[in-house]
């Protein structure tokens, strides 16, 4: 039987825009004015005309999802704001970018906590399913930003397991990709990857 997946939606309520008018700063007030956000007399107001003008095409985008193995960053008990992918589509491709991502189960938990070598493994598997929902492979990766929040310690485990795994993939050329080392986004991630793939575009 198949399975129905509910994509991501905006969040547009108007009680949720997080925005509290009675703890402002005076730069955070100018800036929100100057935006069109906030009126005179301090109330939140609607996008201006130009924002949402039906003239002005996007390009054709929609989120990437895969809730088998990763959850939605928006369902955290405090929400964070991302799609975990985006596909792009362009006259004679699509773009597909994913989000940083890390070893992080369906539930929004993190796992593996202490464990790099796993760690990298399960952001490998959940990179894995984002790029299948959209019909993609490791091969239609051209680019990897990888973040090590230890980069001097972890950096040779990191490249032991991305080596196995791309060679098991058999890729060739590999990605190009770049290492940086940051404080990621809770304490017990020690790795995330954020990738980009390009696909020929199916014909009608």
């Amino acid at each position: 039987m198949s399975q129905i997946v509910e994509r991501p939606r905006a969040i547009s309520n108007a009680k949720s825009h997080l925005i509290d008018v009675s703890n402002l700063s005076s730069g955070e007030e100018e800036e929100l004015l100057a935006l069109g956000l906030l009126s005179v007399d301090r109330k939140i107001q609607d996008p201006p005309t130009a924002f949402l003008s039906p003239e002005l095409k996007p390009v054709e985008k929609r989120a990437i999802c895969a809730p088998d193995v990763l959850n939605e960053a928006y369902t955290y008990t405090t929400p964070s704001s991302f799609s975990r992918g985006l596909r792009i589509e362009l006259p004679d491709y699509v773009m597909l970018l994913i989000s940083g991502t890390a070893s992080v189960d369906e539930y929004g938990a993190s796992v593996h906590i202490g464990d790099f070598r796993a760690q990298c493994w399960r952001t490998y598997r959940n990179i894995t399913r984002l790029l299948a929902a959209e019909g993609a492979r490791w091969q239609d990766i051209v680019k990897c930003t990888c973040y090590l929040r230890d980069i001097e310690r972890d950096y040779k485990d990191f490249n032991h397991v991305r080596t196995a795994f791309f060679r098991w993939l058999k890729l060739d050329p590999l990605p190009a990709s770049v290492g940086i080392q940051a404080r990621l986004c809770r304490e017990d991630l020690l790795v995330e990857i954020e990738a980009m793939a390009i696909m020929l575009r199916a014909k009608a």
